[in-house]
């Protein structure tokens, strides 16, 4: 017979793929948030390197803020790769194993 919801919530197993999820989360969360504070830290204090020119019809500005972007794509990117394959995984081996 299985387990009960309290017993696989309360398991060591479990806790520690709430811990690893946590863990993941916090630091792409946190990677996004430089990224994008960090951007506006460079406009704000950084108008003039910003407004230089790159080429003939672009600055710096459009390209990091473009950066800015494809960097939170392959965060999220990044964590949907991680989540089908390490998260994923373990939830369904706590599902068959415990269950």
């Amino acid at each position: 017979m299985g387990k009960t919801a309290h017993e696989i919530v309360t398991s060591d197993r479990f806790k520690a793929l709430v811990r690893k999820r946590w863990t993941v989360s916090v630091i792409l969360t946190a990677l996004l948030f430089a990224s994008y504070y960090g951007y506006i830290l460079v406009i704000a204090y950084g108008k003039d390197f910003l407004s230089q020119k790159v080429g003939e019809f672009t600055n710096w500005g459009i390209i990091f803020g473009v950066l800015c972007i494809l960097f939170a794509w392959l965060l999220t990117a990044f964590y949907v790769v991680w989540a089908n394959n390490v998260y994923d995984k373990e939830v369904d081996s706590i599902k068959q194993t415990m269950l």
